[in-house]
């Protein structure tokens, strides 16, 4: 299974791509941006994936909708996300300090 992530990486992708690797899948990233040819790569993330992982907070409302617009067009699951963290319950403890 290929796992498309969309935004919210860039520190932590070594980390994703380890757990990814446990777990048996793969992974891309697309960091959002949709300049140049960040529409044609994001098009070409979504068409590869199985699934893609959109992350709300980070990306810009254009990122989001082309994003969905591609999964719908291609029959891809998304999975939207306002946060995506590897280490989980990390947010959770930050706050209650």
């Amino acid at each position: 299974m290929r796992v498309g992530i969309v935004g919210g990486v860039d520190r932590a992708e070594e980390v994703y791509r380890q757990l990814a690797k446990q777990a048996g899948f793969e992974l891309d990233f697309h960091f959002g941006g949709l300049a140049g040819r960040g529409s044609a790569t994001l098009d070409a993330l979504v068409e590869r994936s199985d699934v893609v992982v959109v992350v709300t907070n980070v990306n810009s409302h254009a990122a989001v909708w082309r994003a969905r617009k591609q999964c719908k067009r291609l029959g891809r699951r998304l999975e939207p996300k306002r946060w995506l963290e590897p280490w989980p319950g990390r947010r959770a403890r930050a706050g209650a300090r």
